[in-house]
C-alpha cells in the first residue's frame, strides 16, 4: 500500500496529559468498527498502551488493557456487543510473516498494533496510523534509567493518517 493512498497532511493533535491520551483513544473508538486496525508508532513511553486503553474503554472490552510485550498478542473481548479488541505488541516481531503467525482475527475485531510500521503490508486494505511524538530528549537512553520519567507527563504530537478506500472515504465526508 502506497502512501498516496492515505489522506493529507494527517490530522495533528498536541495531547498535553496522558489522560488526554486516553481521552482521545476513546474519541478514536467512536470512530472504529470491525475489521479497523491501527498502527501506533513512538518511543518507549510516548503513550501507545494509554491510548489503547483508552480505545478499548470506549470499546466497551474487559479490561485491564495492559501492555502484550510478553505475549505479543491479547484478545479485550467486548462487554457490550461490540467488536473485541486485538491489542498487538509487535516489538519483538521482524516480518509481515511473523505478525501473521499470530492468527488474528482481522474482520471481526478492531486491531491496534504497536511497534507495527512497515510490518501491514498485504494485511489490511485500510488501517489508521498513529504517530506518537516526544519532545526532544525524551525518551533518549538516560530516560529509560527512570521509569517515573518514561510516563511523566509532557505534551506529545498526535498524527493520524488513514490509508485506503475506508479512511479516505471518511476524510471525505469529514
Amino acid at each position: 500500500m502506497s502512501e498516496d493512498r492515505g489522506f493529507h497532511p494527517p490530522v495533528e493533535r498536541i495531547v498535553e496529559t496522558s489522560e488526554g491520551m486516553h481521552t482521545l483513544g476513546i474519541e478514536l473508538a467512536g470512530m472504529l468498527r470491525p475489521g479497523d486496525l491501527l498502527v501506533l508508532s513512538g518511543p518507549l513511553g510516548a503513550g501507545k498502551t494509554t491510548l489503547t486503553r483508552g480505545i478499548g474503554d470506549g470499546l466497551g472490552v474487559r479490561g485491564p488493557v495492559t501492555s502484550p510485550t510478553f505475549v505479543l498478542a491479547r484478545t479485550h473481548p467486548s462487554l457490550v456487543g461490540g467488536p473485541p479488541l486485538v491489542h498487538v505488541d509487535a516489538y519483538r516481531l521482524s516480518s509481515a510473516l511473523e505478525l501473521d503467525d499470530l492468527d488474528i482475527d482481522y474482520a471481526r475485531s478492531v486491531v491496534v498494533v504497536e511497534w507495527g510500521r512497515g510490518m501491514l503490508e498485504g494485511v489490511a486494505e485500510s488501517w489508521l496510523e498513529v504517530a506518537i511524538e516526544r519532545p526532544t530528549g525524551a525518551g533518549d537512553s538516560s530516560a529509560h534509567d527512570d521509569e517515573r520519567e518514561l510516563d511523566a507527563d509532557e505534551p506529545r504530537t498526535v498524527a493520524i493518517t488513514g490509508f485506503g478506500p475506508r479512511w479516505s472515504e471518511l476524510a471525505a465526508d469529514g
